[in-house]
């Protein structure tokens, strides 16, 4: 069985093929990381982050 803190595969390949749920989830479960890596690298904003996060929720 595979490692329950990673998303299916089947997950990313919908994501990445422009499916909007499968987009939102693959957000949702990298969110966290997202915004630690926006804090260290100091690029994107809170308000950037969620720009993106509403154009994947579609």
């Amino acid at each position: 069985m595979g490692n329950p803190n990673l998303l299916p595969y089947e997950t990313i390949v919908r994501a990445t093929s422009g499916e909007p749920e499968a987009a939102d989830k693959v957000l949702r479960h990298y969110s966290k990381r997202i915004r630690i890596a926006a804090i260290e690298n100091g690029h994107i904003g809170r308000d950037t982050e969620d720009s993106i996060i509403s154009v994947y929720s579609r």
